[in-house]
């Protein structure tokens, strides 16, 4: 027994370092890279994806600092491979590690589409907007090939459930004339997250995404479409990140972004060691000023999971933070609201609608 692979480099292309055994595993081995019998391909780092047979595809929440209830996704793993995911730890649940597995062991749901479906015409269906998604990136590398998250939304057009999208990837602009029609519904929001201007520091920090600039591109094309569209910054780093909130959110605004919104990075179970074992072999010199400034804001500790304040911190830094931010936004002329989604255009396709009291008879011409 002991502690799981760790490399001692970089890997290219890949946010985590080591593959740390998942938290619910009660036993552990660990290859030593000095042993005679370990070899190098013995831990590999290719991208492989697995068929998730899940039976239904809409997930629910009751947290109060989330903002929607219904969420959905075709992909769980993330191959962007974001240091900081806040979603790493998920992949425990499917007994794999939150490192390196999380962003090569993409488990795909080959029927979303078809599952999302039959959700929507369920008799116990009650029209609300649905995130999409509020975890792992909806528009990953994967996406391009399989076109999962399209064809859902060809299903969500064709109910016209209004959907919320977040992403941090330029592929989200392919399915503009989709995101168009949804829109003439108020049935759509696309949020682009954006963490920092700096392409370096974007390319070892998040390092499969699009780049700041083919992002701000996609929120101006997104927006010169109709179609309503801002960045969440986030998450904003202490110490790392937090410096650009005013050239970040200007960006967006320039763009066309019609709100920015932020949170604050935020460390559970696992992802704390994978992030700090980050930070030290990309910034060894910043690494000590950066934890103290996630401290300043988690209570003295790494994670704060207390409701109302994991998204936002608290104490004196982190009043700071929301200061700068809702300075930046007035200066950008950006308000705080993002839009409202309707559920008013609502259908189930196939069926007839029946007509309101006050409605037009149809047979009268």
């Amino acid at each position: 027994m002991g502690p799981s692979v760790k490399l001692h480099k970089t890997l290219v292309g890949r946010g985590a370092a080591s593959n740390p055994s998942p938290r619910f595993e009660r036993f552990q081995a660990s290859l030593d890279p000095t042993d005679d019998y370990f070899e190098p391909q013995d831990l590999k780092t290719e991208t492989h994806y697995f068929h998730d047979r899940t039976r239904s595809l809409i997930t629910y929440n009751d947290s109060p600092d989330i903002g929607f209830r219904a969420s959905a996704n075709p992909y769980r793993g993330c191959e962007h491979g974001c240091a900081y995911c806040y979603a790493r730890p998920t992949h425990e649940y499917l007994g794999f590690s939150a490192g390196l597995d999380f962003e090569s062991r993409i488990l795909v749901k080959l029927e979303a589409p078809e599952l999302l479906r039959r959700e929507l015409s369920a008799k116990g269906w009650q029209p609300q907007p649905v995130a999409f998604s509020g975890v792992t990136d909806i528009y990953q590398p994967v996406e391009r090939r399989l076109e999962l998250t399209r064809r859902c939304l060809e299903v969500f057009l064709e109910f016209r459930n209004p959907v919320a999208l977040i992403t941090k990837n330029y592929l989200v602009t392919r399915d503009l004339d989709l995101l168009r029609e949804l829109a003439q519904f108020q049935g759509v929001a696309v949020t682009l997250s954006l963490t920092t201007l700096d392409e370096e520091l974007r390319r070892v920090m998040e390092p499969r995404t699009s780049s700041p600039k083919r992002r701000l591109q996609a929120v101006e094309l997104l927006a010169k479409a109709g179609v309503p569209v801002g960045v969440l910054n986030a998450p904003i780093i202490p110490g790392l990140t937090d410096r650009e909130i005013p050239a970040l959110v200007q960006a967006a605004a320039d763009a066309g972004a019609s709100w920015v919104g932020y949170n604050i990075l935020h460390l559970p179970y696992g992802l704390k060691d994978l992030f700090v074992d980050w930070l030290q072999r990309h910034f060894p010199d910043r690494a000590n000023k950066v934890l103290g400034r996630i401290r300043d804001v988690r209570g003295g500790q790494l994670n704060d999971p207390r409701f109302g304040y994991r998204m936002v911190g608290e104490g004196p830094y982190a009043e700071q933070i929301r200061a700068l931010h809702r300075s930046a936004c007035r200066r950008a002329g950006l308000p705080r609201a993002r839009p409202q989604l309707s559920t008013e255009h609502f259908r189930v396709p196939g069926q007839a609608v029946q007509p309101g009291l006050f409605d037009p008879d149809p047979r009268v011409r």
